[in-house]
């Protein structure tokens, strides 16, 4: 497998918070019915983890997965990973109707850390990001400005942004006007 070639080449910021453009996350789209059984063992042969609930995550280390809609889930692995689990997921699931994509190099990941990062995405998408809604272990899909998106939070202070390669340029801007130090609204300081 070649190395991963970064669509911003590793771009970072400082402001309200940090956004570093992140490298070597594997990534399959499975398509399929979420409540299937044997599409869920399947997920757990291979990823370790259990298909999670509407607009939730589940990681176990390296691996995790995403609720993106009623039939369909992102499975996250290591970059060099993606393609053997894939392939291996496709196999255990020949006889089932699902579809199996590894999107790793179709995506591009941002990572957001600091104490203001439900500001910075509240900015941006419209979602309630109050403490009390928005919670780690969640995620949304939606859309950031004018681009499609995924988001959630790892932890109180970190998320992770996912977006199409083609569009990470635009993303990486509007992450950077939204954290950018003379744009603090201090909406949820307390």
């Amino acid at each position: 497998m070649s190395d991963v070639a970064l669509a911003l080449g590793g771009a970072s910021f400082d402001g309200l918070v940090r956004i570093e453009e992140l490298s070597g996350q594997g990534m399959i789209t499975l398509r399929g019915d979420l409540t299937d059984k044997s599409i869920v063992k399947a997920v757990k042969d291979v990823f370790g983890v259990t298909l999670p609930g509407t607009r939730e995550t589940i990681f176990d280390g390296a691996n995790g997965a995403l609720w993106m809609s009623p039939d369909e889930a992102l499975l996250l692995c290591p970059y060099t990973q993606a393609q053997a689990k894939a392939d291996e997921l496709a196999a255990k699931l020949a006889e089932a109707r699902a579809l199996v994509v590894n999107v790793s190099d179709a995506r591009a990941v941002f990572r957001l850390k600091g104490a203001l990062l439900r500001e910075v995405i509240a900015k941006l998408a419209p979602v309630d990001m109050s403490p009390e809604a928005f919670t780690p272990g969640m995620v949304r899909r939606t859309r950031m400005a004018q681009v499609a998106a995924a988001f959630w939070m790892d932890d109180t202070s970190t998320a992770r942004v996912v977006c199409f390669r083609s569009v990470a340029a635009y993303m990486f801007g509007i992450l950077s006007n939204a954290a950018d130090g003379a744009s603090a609204v201090n909406h949820f300081a307390r």
